[in-house]
């Protein structure tokens, strides 16, 4: 059973950074797509970016293209997210989600089926 736990939210001024980190565990293969998914309040979850696990392929959404960056630490068996020039529109939930054989570009809550408790970021002066 893969379980996922996120850490690195918290509150930051715009134009400020924050790092999120999802740490990953009971995978049975190479063979999964690790995501990062948001929730705003009153909006639907959004997909922002993912990376395939076997080629290190990525993906991001439109509004976070150059300023926030995923890869994943083999070594700490995590998949992280960095975010830079936050603004206050990046404020929500922010959800780790994994499943097995998805393309990379495939940014649909629904077609994930493990993910993690989330964590709040805000991003306010």
């Amino acid at each position: 059973q893969v379980q996922l736990v996120e850490s690195g939210g918290g509150l930051v001024q715009p134009g400020g950074s924050l790092r999120l980190s999802c740490a990953v565990s009971g995978l049975d293969s190479e063979n999964y797509v690790g995501g990062w998914f948001r929730q705003a309040p009153g909006k639907e979850r959004e997909g922002v970016s993912a990376i395939d696990f076997i080629d290190d392929s990525t993906y991001y959404t439109n509004s976070v293209k150059g300023r926030f960056t995923i890869s994943r630490d083999k070594a700490k068996n995590s998949v992280d997210l960095q975010m830079n020039n936050l603004k206050p529109e990046d404020t929500a939930v922010y959800y780790c989600a994994a499943s097995r054989g998805l393309h990379v570009s495939t940014m649909i809550p629904g077609a994930y089926d493990s993910w993690g408790q989330g964590t709040q970021v805000t991003v306010s002066s």
